[in-house]
């Protein structure tokens, strides 16, 4: 028996899926037949404006082995002028606000190398199958990536900080940096969801302590010399959101399977520091640690990891990268959410603490 029907446009022919799952299970196709196979939605409750659906699919096959079980991940990405969230953006910036998310880029990852350069410690799920459906969407097909629920301590923060920092700056790597071809810069973040959406929103927020709110005000007059100041910093591979629910446990310790690679671009220094440090306080997942802890020695890790892989900086300048990154792209928009109000005021207040305490 096969109902796939919740897959909707991302289904494949049988004979696709039996060529996928003989790649899976390491057969030649033509001794494999699917006996039956179906497919269920993902329980994930968080939104991503490029992703149409994510699904599993499972069944068996008859194999030269004998009869095998599979189960597969398949991801449909879209671009973002057809997500419902969509319709919240103005009329007038439909055109650029639908350019300007790269959806098309985790498509074009999966179908490079990739997975043959990533720095020992970071692999990422084998894909068994990409399909452009149509004009602007796909769909992936991929291993399942079985990882165990691990505590995010201060070790493994440190342990992903560096491995990013070798990603950043891995020889091997560069040569995709760039995989989406995705034209897109800071300023263009700046003068989209910050000066459309982010600014204009500040002065009536109820949300923060009236003196933190005021410290904000004042540090957003201060948006466009930020920019500039990142915008000059050396552009480095970076995976564009490298929070710690991308970041699954790997099969051995200390490793990680990196996923999600819609915003993967070259991006200035220190990029991916801040959405692995700040990803689960926004989410309200407070860490044991005091967050200035958690992110001094991310700041060390990462420095440590570009250090690995040849480009020597110090210390001070990474965190001065990542001060800049951490206010423009969290600081400045965290405190907009009313979820987790404490959690994102504390986040707030350190990367206004975090930009002045490196100011030269």
């Amino acid at each position: 028996m096969h109902d796939r029907s919740a897959l909707g446009p991302a289904d494949v022919a049988d004979d696709v899926l039996t060529g996928m799952v003989a790649d899976l299970l390491g057969h030649d196709a033509a001794g494999v037949e699917v006996l039956e196979s179906h497919a269920v939605p993902v329980d994930y409750d968080l939104p991503a404006i490029t992703t149409a659906s994510r699904s599993w699919v499972s069944g068996t096959a008859r194999t030269p082995g004998g009869d095998q079980s599979f189960r597969m991940f398949v991801k449909h990405v879209q671009c973002w002028s057809r997500s419902p969230e969509f319709r919240s953006v103005p009329e007038d910036f439909r055109e650029v606000a639908a350019s300007s998310v790269p959806w098309r880029t985790e498509p074009l990852v999966y179908r490079s190398d990739l997975g043959d350069r990533l720095p020992d410690g970071l692999r990422m799920p084998r894909a068994l199958g990409v399909f452009d459906l149509d004009a602007l969407s796909s769909s992936l097909w991929l291993e399942d990536v079985r990882h165990p629920a691990v505590a995010w301590d201060l070790d493994r923060y440190t342990r992903a900080a560096r491995l990013l920092g070798r990603l950043a700056a891995s020889e091997r790597v560069r040569p995709l940096a760039d995989v989406g071809a995705f034209t897109w810069s800071i300023w263009q973040y700046v003068h989209g969801r910050v000066a459309v959406d982010v600014l204009p929103r500040l002065p009536s927020l109820t949300g923060l302590p009236p003196d933190l709110h005021a410290r904000l005000l004042a540090a957003a007059e201060r948006v466009p010399t930020v920019t500039e100041e990142l915008v000059s910093l050396p552009r480095l591979t970076s995976h564009g959101d490298a929070c710690p629910n991308n970041l699954l446990a790997g099969g051995d310790p200390g490793s990680f399977v990196l996923i999600d690679y819609g915003f993967w671009l070259p991006n200035p220094l220190a990029f991916d520091l801040g959405q692995l440090v700040a990803g689960e306080w926004q989410l309200g997942r407070r860490h044991t640690d005091p967050l200035p802890v958690v992110d001094e020695a991310c700041v060390a890790a990462y420095t440590a990891g570009l250090a690995q892989e040849g480009l020597t900086l110090s210390v001070a300048d990474v965190r001065r990268a990542h001060a800049l990154q951490l206010f423009l792209f969290v600081g400045l928009s965290t405190a907009l959410d009313d979820d987790h109000a404490a959690d994102r005021a504390e986040l707030v207040a350190f990367s206004l603490d975090l930009l002045e305490a490196t100011d030269p």
